[in-house]
């Protein structure tokens, strides 16, 4: 289990731009931080692509817990920008920063594009909570 003390006195400092993309979908960081917001942008999108977008939290190497869902329709908008904060809720399996900390995925079903995956490491965005609720 995560100390929350070696959380608190870890300073936060942005990371620089990495973007990374699978067809039209894009986001801006490969890693973020505790309370950082993870920004998906889709742009040209085909007229025809029409699926969901699940954000993933790998919990072991075969299993994966669904944050949330988006759905998508090229024949409705090509364009759209999304956010997403993941933080401590009173879900199934986010009740501490444990639960947040390591591998998350973006996946586009009813696509053939690849995953978008990046990583919730141990920084702390100033003013968070992490105090676990569960």
């Amino acid at each position: 289990m995560t100390s929350y003390q070696e959380l608190e006195d870890t300073d936060y400092k942005p990371l620089p731009k990495d973007w990374q993309s699978s067809g039209p979908f894009k986001i801006d960081r490969s890693k973020y931080a505790i309370g950082e917001k993870i920004f998906l942008v889709v742009h040209e999108l085909k007229f025809d692509e029409k699926g969901q977008i699940d954000i993933m939290r790998h919990v072991n190497a075969t299993h994966q817990v669904v944050w949330d869902s988006i759905l998508f329709d090229g024949a409705q908008k090509s364009r759209f920008d999304f956010y997403f904060e993941p933080k401590i809720q009173k879900y199934d399996v986010f009740c501490s920063v444990d639960d947040l900390i390591e591998k998350w995925s973006f996946v586009f079903r009813g696509t053939n594009y690849a995953n978008l995956d990046f990583k919730i490491d141990k920084r702390v965005v100033f003013g968070t909570n992490i105090e676990p609720i569960c």
